[in-house]
């Protein structure tokens, strides 16, 4: 399984926000959103080949009693069931940072799913091929409904515009399932300050509409620094 980076921060998004984890991050995706930050497991994927034993001394190696699989999309990798199984029997708390479009059935604790909304696609003018395929992947309604059964869970929604928090009511209108108490929505930027501008008009609307506001505070923190 190919791994971008495996290091020791605090949570800064979702429930969990504030604690002291290990991140595994997958390289390698099936979409190609235009805001991605980490780049480097999605759209110039890199990194180290690494076997599940190899990626469980790491994380042994670490402190922490949280352990974040994330990416890139870690979902695409088989190698996901054995090695969250291990850390399970560790006694490990998983969270699985995932987009929902793949499912496999792993040991986690916390599904942390953010669904690709309509804006998400890239410029057909600079990736038109991957503009085609984000397209036709960003939206798979039978892993999300599967995931939300099988799953203690949060979505979060990455919010850019006004236009954007429509998409997300639109989704939620289609899956009643879903506990909009555990729905979030998250400022896109890379930049605590226009992160801060887009909290001026996003977390009042949370409250209006009975959703919480999902702060990147992992910016605010450490700016967008690799290994944070």
């Amino acid at each position: 399984m190919r791994i971008a980076e495996i290091y020791q921060s605090r949570q800064g998004e979702g429930f969990l926000t504030g604690a002291e984890s290990a991140f595994v991050r997958t390289s390698g995706c099936n979409l190609r959103c235009w805001y991605c930050d980490t780049p480097y497991a999605s759209w110039q994927p890199e990194g180290e080949d690494l076997a599940v034993h190899e990626i469980l001394a790491r994380i042994d190696a670490l402190t922490a009693e949280h352990v974040v699989l994330t990416g890139g999309e870690p979902m695409l990798f088989a190698e996901m069931l054995p090695l969250s199984e291990q850390l399970h029997l560790r006694g490990l708390h998983i969270t699985i940072e995932t987009a929902g479009t793949l499912y496999l059935p792993v040991a986690c604790d916390l599904m942390s799913i953010s669904p690709k909304l309509a804006g998400s696609a890239p410029d057909a003018r600079m990736a038109a091929r991957w503009r085609e395929r984000h397209e036709r992947a960003r939206h798979a309604p039978e892993v999300i409904r599967r995931l939300v059964a099988e799953y203690e869970y949060q979505f979060k929604f990455v919010v850019d515009t006004r236009d954007d928090c429509q998409d997300v009511e639109l989704y939620l209108e289609e899956f009643p399932e879903i506990d909009r108490q555990r729905v979030m929505l998250m400022p896109q930027g890379t930049e605590a300050e226009s992160l801060a501008r887009q909290a001026e008009w996003l977390e009042p609307y949370c409250r209006e509409h009975a959703l919480r506001y999902c702060p990147r505070k992992h910016i605010e923190w450490y700016g967008l620094v690799r290994g944070t």
